[in-house]
């Protein structure tokens, strides 16, 4: 099983693209419905994030499978100007779009990895997975 895609995120239009063909591979992978929305929502965040703060930037989807575990990898990639103070992001209820501040500590939450990486001036990369249960 090998899906792999990449959606590029230059529109606020491209967030309704990546959530679903995001979508659609965690149906192609089993997950149920319920799963299937809160990959969803965190796949909206990121590509949201990426709209709102780097401009540009891309989401790409890959199906995991290794040993008896499936799931699905998801990383959003920009090259934007990077987050300055990571660990307030992380806080629940931070935000700095007047949003709802769920942001990437609901993102964290609702997947069963994550990992940011961000660098001042160079951009931010967010890897997170959910697996099959």
């Amino acid at each position: 099983m090998d899906f792999q895609s990449c959606v590029n995120i230059k529109k606020e239009w491209d967030i309704v693209g990546a959530r679903q063909v995001g979508r659609d591979i965690a149906r192609k992978v089993g997950f149920g419905t319920v799963d299937q929305a809160r990959i969803a929502t965190a796949i909206s965040e990121l590509a949201r994030n990426i709209y709102l703060y780097a401009g540009t930037g891309k989401v790409c989807f890959e199906a995991l499978e290794n040993m008896n575990q499936k799931g699905l990898s998801i990383v959003a990639i920009d090259d934007g100007p990077g987050i300055k103070e990571l660990s307030r992001v992380m806080e629940d209820g931070f935000s700095t779009s007047g949003g709802l501040g769920a942001g990437l500590p609901g993102v964290k939450r609702l997947m069963d990895e994550f990992d940011i990486q961000s660098e001042n001036g160079k951009g931010t990369e967010i890897k997170v997975v959910k697996w099959l249960r």
